[in-house]
């Protein structure tokens, strides 16, 4: 479970999975104008890929918390 606290790989999966694919908009960001928008004919499928483009950035916010925290702390 170590990767889950490695920089490195969180910020590699967030510019990689999180935003490709990249052209002609990063499709998280297509889908949360989607879902800003009033997700208005979204299905399962497309809360499935939100879920999985976003949650890089999810591991990302999540290991900014505990890293603040403990330095914080220590």
């Amino acid at each position: 479970m170590d990767f889950l606290n490695n920089w490195r790989i969180i910020i590699l999966l967030c510019l990689t999975l999180g935003l490709a694919p990249f052209m002609p908009e990063p499709h998280l960001w297509g889908k949360l104008k989607w879902i800003a928008g009033g997700a208005n004919a979204m299905q399962a499928a497309d809360w499935f890929d939100v879920l999985f483009h976003g949650f890089p950035f999810v591991l990302l916010f999540r290991l900014l918390i505990v890293k603040g925290f403990k330095t914080k702390k220590g």
